[in-house]
């Protein structure tokens, strides 16, 4: 069985001295380290009833689309704002550098669907919990939150847990 942990390359000093950047493209390019990660994060729903995966841009994308497909559930893009092309509803969030804003197609979801937030990596979790805030907005019941790796001393998933929303990780790295 293909350790998910080694199909993840980690590149130090990136994007600024100290920060070890964990780099997924490694494990996206590994058909069975990828499959395994699908398929591990889709587990624990497999048969429950889940209307749509919401991706947060750009790495969200890739796997949610392939947890939609699993799930045979529709995709819902989040994305930077400006990106999408019809009406909108968005949110603003804090980076440690400043604001930034993230959307989604306001007829993306409709009031009630059951709605899994997908990304690659939960870190100090600010943009995962606008996600989730944006899609409670407009009346998404959210499911569970679900990444490839934690960051678990940064405590973003502890953010979203206190949100009420359960969390799933497949690795967990410790440091930033």
């Amino acid at each position: 069985m293909v350790d998910l942990r080694s199909a993840i390359r980690t590149i130090p000093d990136y994007p600024k001295p100290g920060i070890l950047f964990r780099d997924i493209t490694t494990l996206l390019g590994d058909a069975r380290a990828f499959r395994r990660a699908v398929d591990e994060l889709v587990q624990p729903y497999a048969g429950t009833k889940v209307d749509k995966i919401a991706g947060i841009e750009a790495r969200g994308f890739i796997l949610g689309g392939a947890v939609a497909h699993q799930l045979s559930a529709g995709f819902v893009p989040i994305r930077k704002k400006g990106k999408l092309p019809h009406a909108t509803v968005s949110i603003a969030y804090s980076l440690e550098y400043g604001i930034d804003q993230m959307e989604m197609h306001e007829d993306a979801v409709a009031k009630g669907e059951r709605v899994i937030l997908v990304d690659d990596l939960i870190a100090t979790g600010g943009t995962a919990t606008a996600a989730v805030q944006l899609l409670q907005r407009i009346g998404a019941e959210v499911v569970a939150a679900i990444f490839v790796i934690d960051l678990p001393d940064l405590g973003g998933a502890d953010k979203l847990r206190a949100l009420g929303v359960p969390v799933r990780t497949l690795i967990g790295f410790e440091g930033h």
